[in-house]
């Protein structure tokens, strides 16, 4: 009888209690969704906005930039989170990217327009200048009248000469025929002999006082049948330094911690593709919804959420950057030049994280940079996200910089698509759902390792350089913001080429047999001429002194 009344008395309670519980948790999935709802509303807002035709798709160096890192900024000033630029929120940086050759620019042949790079293009040492004749000819060597030179005879009898130099050679023949009173000198090459000529953007060169043109040996045949006649030609030649201002954009949440988590995204993008990096012939307004405002507009909510975290142990450093589409050139910047001293923890970079599907999965990539996240990915949960991992640290986006530097890194992408640097990349197609679900992980990772101190740095694998397939490699990491003649490299892939034969970080390659190169173009140009198996010679230069090692690939 004394069970019985207990259980009479205690069921009310249990009810309560149940319903209590119930409840509570009914009211905090209640709170989770309207807090979620608001975030996927800030996302849609800011990627609607920095990926709208008014910012003409954030080029470098643009008004359009310059409108996006505005808006980036009084993002940060609303939130009340504290600048680490140079200049407020601001770092600006200049981005040199050698000499250019005019749009302008033309080259016509009794009238006809030739393609500038396909069929001439101007040497880097050519004077500027615009001439109208009806009477040149091939054959002539006339006073104030365009003179042409075809090199065949010179590599011909230079062939087995190792320190022939065609540049000295076309030097001195432009020095010759000012003398002698060319209006301008036309280089071709009638022969089968590579003559290394290029326009090379970062040649210190001096300006010669006349044009000079090379015409590429298909225009020759095509337009220079015969020698001996005259035709009209025309040209304009214009040629300037071309320098860019670029902007990163810099906040800080100080919790007085010894180490900073570094988060980032780039937010510029390609403009109407002058650049020359879109995937598609239309000149209209690259806008870059997916790459890169998703990131840039997750990094902005992160850092909302992340001054409101009880995660104290790490202080947080948030960087936009500009001019990755270049080559990286804003994190590379900020690493070599920091807006703030800080000892970095790790650094997360988010990429292309707006277009979440199952089929593509969501890649986090720097997965090998730290013993530790093995252990993080096994503590937090996710529901939400099919995850596949990727161990290398480097790769095509900011993070690499990072990774450099030996800090450990990773990097969210939702995958490339059919619209990737394409002016269909549009603020309708963006997974702001997933998006919400990317940040909350990223949010999750902060918060599990806030009592994890310094995490440990590991060396990965590097990835294959380049989109384009190649039958050989050499196994470099390159070094795009490099402003010299030739390709300097970062580091060299573990068991490849390179470091089998001693190259090291800090090398400038310039030569694979008779290809020389002026930059990374016209090194996988070179590259693009051997196959496994071949047998060549490739020259550096280290620090002031040429090497020259024999290769297999």
């Amino acid at each position: 009888m004394y069970k019985l009344l207990l259980l009479i008395i205690f069921i009310p309670s249990i009810t309560l209690n149940a319903q209590s519980k119930k409840k509570k948790h009914k009211n905090k999935l209640a709170a989770e969704q309207k807090i979620n709802a608001v975030l996927i509303k800030n996302l849609q807002q800011h990627v609607q906005y920095l990926a709208s035709d008014s910012l003409e798709g954030r080029r470098t160096g643009t008004k359009g930039e310059i409108a996006a890192m505005n808006y980036i900024v009084k993002q940060y000033t609303q939130e009340g989170i504290e600048p680490k630029g140079t200049t407020g929120y601001i770092q600006e940086f200049e981005i040199n990217e050698g000499k250019k050759v005019d749009e302008n620019s033309y080259l016509k042949i009794n009238n006809v327009n030739l393609a500038l790079h396909k069929d001439y293009f101007p040497l880097a040492t050519s004077n500027n200048g615009k001439f109208t004749t009806s009477t040149a000819a091939i054959a002539l060597k006339e006073i104030s009248e365009p003179w042409f030179i075809d090199v065949k005879e010179e590599l011909e009898a230079n062939k087995n000469n190792p320190h022939f130099d065609i540049n000295v050679y076309i030097k001195e023949e432009a020095t010759n025929a000012t003398k002698k009173g060319a209006l301008a000198l036309f280089f071709y090459n009638s022969s089968n002999i590579t003559d290394n000529i290029m326009f090379n953007k970062n040649d210190p060169s001096a300006i010669e006082q006349i044009p000079i043109i090379y015409i590429k040996k298909e225009a020759i045949e095509k337009y220079f049948k015969d020698v001996s006649a005259t035709f009209k030609l025309e040209y304009k030649i214009a040629i300037a330094p071309s320098i860019r201002k670029a902007r990163n954009v810099v906040a800080y949440i100080n919790n007085h911690a010894a180490n900073t988590i570094i988060l980032g995204a780039h937010y510029d993008h390609l403009g109407y593709g002058e650049d020359k990096n879109a995937l598609d012939a239309l000149h209209e307004v690259h806008n870059g919804a997916d790459d890169n405002a998703s990131g840039t507009a997750a990094l902005i909510e992160l850092a909302k959420m992340l001054k409101h975290s009880n995660a104290k142990n790490n202080n947080y450093l948030f960087i936009h950057f500009s001019g990755e589409e270049l080559g990286l050139f804003g994190s590379k910047y900020w690493i070599e030049n920091p807006s703030i001293n800080i000892t970095p923890n790790y650094m997360i970079n988010m990429d292309m994280v707006g277009r979440y599907d199952t089929a593509h999965k969501l890649t986090i990539g720097g997965y090998g940079t730290s013993p530790v996240w093995d252990n993080i990915f096994t503590t937090i949960s996710n529901k939400n996200l099919i995850l596949k991992f990727d161990s290398s640290g480097s790769g095509p986006s900011d993070h690499a910089s990072f990774y450099r530097a030996n800090i450990p890194v990773l990097f969210f992408f939702t995958g490339s698509h059919s619209d990737y640097h394409k002016t269909t990349d549009d603020w309708e197609k963006i997974n702001f759902t997933a998006q919400k679900d990317i940040i909350h992980l990223i949010y999750n990772i902060v918060d599990a390792t806030n009592n994890k101190g310094k995490l440990a740095f590991t060396k990965t694998r590097e990835p294959k350089v380049g989109k384009a397939k190649f039958s050989v490699s050499l196994g470099v990491i390159p070094d795009y913001g490099y402003t010299g003649t030739g390709l300097r490299i970062e580091g060299v892939s573990p068991g490849k080429l390179a470091e089998k034969i001693g190259l090291q970080a800090g090398d400038v390659l310039l030569q694979l047999g008779e290809y020389k190169f002026v930059d990374v173009n016209s090194y996988m140009e070179a590259l693009s001429k051997f196959k496994k198996g071949d047998a060549t010679k490739l020259t550096i230069k280290r620090g002031d002194k040429e090497m020259s090692f024999d290769i297999v690939f």
